[in-house]
Formats: structure tokens, sequence, C-alpha cells
């Protein structure tokens, strides 16, 4: 997420969570969306350096950030639904 800032970073951190909230059909507040978009940052920039993906300004870090955390509530489903 290079070149956003931290005040474009806690933004896409707050979209993204919001995004992958609605695409897993979850309900949370905006503080979960932030660590949830944050959290999916990471992974997201993580797995698509994995894969050789580049991306670039706010868009492309918002579209990696949001399919992280997407991917990070997916997994937080299997783990929960183990217990």
């Amino acid at each position: 997420m290079e070149g956003v800032g931290l005040i474009g970073f806690l933004v896409i951190g707050v979209l993204a969570g919001f995004i992958a909230e609605k695409v897993m059909n979850s309900k949370h507040g905006l503080l979960t969306n932030l660590i949830v978009g944050v959290v999916g940052a990471y992974l997201g920039g993580f797995l698509a350096s994995l894969v050789g993906i580049s991306f670039y300004g706010f868009l492309g870090s918002l579209v990696i950030a949001s399919i992280g955390a997407i991917v990070f509530l997916y997994l937080l489903g299997l783990i929960k639904g183990r217990k």
C-alpha cells in the first residue's frame, strides 16, 4: 500500500472491512471493519506478492485490501465453525 499515507491507509482499511462485511454477509461495527480491513490489507498484499500481482494507488490498494479482508473473514469463519 505504497503512496497512500496513514489517512489513506485507514480509509482503505475501513472501506475494505465494510466491503468484506457485505460480501461475507456479516455485521460488524466501524472499529471491527477497520481492524478487518487493516489485517486484510496486509494479508492481501502478502497474497498478491506470492502470485506476482502488482497494485498501485488508492483503487489498487482498496481492491487488494478487500480481497485480503474477505479471505480473513472466511478463515475466521472456518476457525469459529470448528469449536
